[in-house]
């Protein structure tokens, strides 16, 4: 079995090396694989070389070259051996352990998910002297689901969220997602819980923060040294799902090792790599990849999930996992295959647009793009942003490397422009009837104007916002506009005066005028100054009491704003 083992890897091997046979086509790639007799090592190595001297392109990495046979039957043996940590004893072990035994099912899908990465991550583990335990932590973490999104936009098998994960340099750009690369993602992982038992000195509580964050932890590490109380993980005030976790692991852990006293039976995981790594330097469709490799999609993205749009970059210098099983069709298929590795290139948007209007422009699918690119519908385009779109029949060109690094897609509510009306209101109302007069809900009535009411007092100036180049409600009506404003900014307008016949007995006998407005020019902190009147000021004249009374919609009147939404004061 050994023998057979070993001259599986030698041919495997080889194969890797001669895809770069096809680097002018496409992938070029570096062999990741392992072998544990000195003997059998040194063998491999005479090999690869002799197959490496034919290409300069080819990069042979003598440091992934481990381990092929083992004494132990099959990966779990190989994890029990490497188990490190305390086993911890209590009440909430054994209600998790209860929890996976009356789940058969549960955990037969999770361990047959687990076989395609545990050796990597053992492997990982082992070169780091770290204990085999942290390998059974994604089955806490994500059921071994590399595809894995919790509602905090935690990622990957690993769940990493954002910050922590740009952190441990896990790039999240447009076209990848490295908390779900399966290499990349197990490298910060394991370089996060070093540093976080560096910092404790306690595996326990580093799994701890690794749920709940270090400072947290060392938050309540200081309150129990302030209250004389013990430091260990079980001792702890913390939230239920930290208190949970560590016996989680522990429950993993006993299933693992014993499956028999828990009636269950885990899969068999071989003690040999599961898969190789490829470089491509050249762009290629995700389905392609697949295709050549006589791979479903979905079988290839559960190696490759990293990858966000249809497209893989060879700037981006990615690297591709193919099982072992599969490499000698990929590079079968890509020696005769003669047509286009890719059929996606790129568009930049220099204007705000509605994807169907970008789609018509460019001539492509209005669906197809929203679909590629995950634009939600009623959004629109930001300008600057950057699109996949369906290559034309003349367009050969790769994705550059500025692009790879540095598009963005940036999108916003597909929404009519407005401009922002201040109306002054001139006799109490329901709130319902402005909302009908200028065609706007009343739940948006009261959002801009940051109320709950139903009902306008006199005088209360309103805020509205209506679409750029919509009429206005015709005159009279019992508000009058005051400003309006532009996307851009508040601008001097021309003003009108609703209502002007319904001036009061008592305003024409006092000369007060109802149809003043306020004039801006400014921003809204710095409005500008309204004229005065004669009239306005109140000067005693049966004359100028009449000219007021029967002009009452052109005459300024006199006002001290301190803003825009402070209307005109009686005299």
């Amino acid at each position: 079995m050994e023998a057979e083992t070993f001259m599986r890897f030698i041919f495997s091997a080889l194969l890797v090396l001669t895809l770069a046979a096809c680097a002018s086509q496409g992938p070029t790639t570096n062999s990741s694989t392992t072998a544990t007799n000195p003997a059998s090592q040194q063998a491999v190595a005479d090999a690869l070389r002799k197959t490496a001297s034919a290409k300069e392109t080819i990069n042979v990495d003598q440091s992934s070259v481990d381990q092929l046979t083992s004494p132990d039957a099959d990966l779990w043996g190989r994890i029990r051996r490497g188990f490190q940590m305390p086993d911890l004893q209590s009440d909430l072990v054994d209600m998790q352990v209860n929890w996976y035994t009356q789940r058969p099912d549960y955990v037969q899908r999770m361990t047959e998910r687990s076989q395609k990465y545990l050796y990597h991550i053992v492997e990982e583990l082992e070169a780091r002297h770290m204990p085999t335990e942290l390998a059974l932590l994604p089955f806490i973490e994500s059921a071994y689901s590399p595809q894995a999104l919790s509602v905090a936009k935690a990622a990957g098998m690993w769940q990493f969220m954002p910050g922590t994960g740009r952190t441990y340099n896990l790039k999240q750009n447009m076209w990848q997602d490295e908390r779900r690369d399966v290499l990349a993602s197990t490298s910060a992982a394991l370089d996060y819980l070093s540093r976080l038992h560096d910092m404790f000195g306690d595996w326990q509580l580093a799994l701890a923060a690794y749920n709940w964050g270090e400072g947290n932890v060392q938050r309540a590490i200081a309150r129990n040294e302030a209250a004389g109380l013990p430091t260990d993980y079980q001792s702890l005030r913390m939230p239920n799902e930290t208190r949970n976790y560590v016996p989680k692991l522990q429950a993993v852990k006993n299933i693992i090792s014993n499956p028999q006293m828990y009636g269950l039976t885990l899969p068999s995981i071989p003690n040999h790599p599961y898969f190789v790594t490829v470089t491509t330097s050249h762009d290629i469709d995700v389905d392609m990849a697949a295709k050549l490799a006589n791979m479903s999609s979905d079988e290839f993205r559960s190696l490759n999930p990293s990858f966000k749009k249809p497209v893989i970059l060879g700037a981006t210098q990615p690297q591709i996992l193919l099982p072992f099983d599969n490499a000698s069709a990929f590079e079968r298929n890509l020696k005769t295959f003669s047509g286009s590795l890719s059929s996606w290139t790129t568009y930049t948007v220099t204007e705000r647009a509605a994807p169907a209007a970008i789609a018509q422009k460019i001539g492509v699918d209005a669906d197809t793009l929203m679909a590629v690119n995950k634009i939600p519908v009623g959004m629109r385009l930001k300008p600057g942003s950057t699109i996949v779109v369906p290559r034309g029949d003349d367009d050969d060109e790769d994705i550059s490397a500025d692009v790879a690094e540095s598009a963005v897609l940036a999108m916003e509510p597909d929404v009519p422009d407005t401009r922002k009306m201040l109306i002054r209101v001139r006799r109490k109302q329901p709130i319902a009837s402005l909302a009908v007069r200028y065609g706007v809900s009343v739940g948006q009535l009261k959002a801009w104007n940051r109320t709950r009411r139903d009902l306008v007092s006199p005088g209360q100036v309103i805020v509205l916002h209506v679409p750029v180049g919509k009429a206005l409600p015709s005159e009279p009506g019992p508000e009058r506009i005051a400003t309006a404003a532009q996307p851009g900014g508040v601008e001097k307008i021309s003003t009108r005066v609703a209502d002007t016949k319904n001036v009061s007995r008592y305003d024409r006998k006092v000369g007060h005028s109802r149809g003043g407005v306020v004039k801006v020019s400014d921003p809204v902190s710095k409005p500008a100054k309204s004229t005065v009147s004669a009239a306005s000021r109140g000067k005693s004249s049966k004359a100028a009491s009449s000219q007021t009374s029967s002009k009452a919609s052109k005459a300024p009147v006199a006002s001290r704003p301190k803003t825009v939404a402070h209307a005109q004061k009686r005299n």
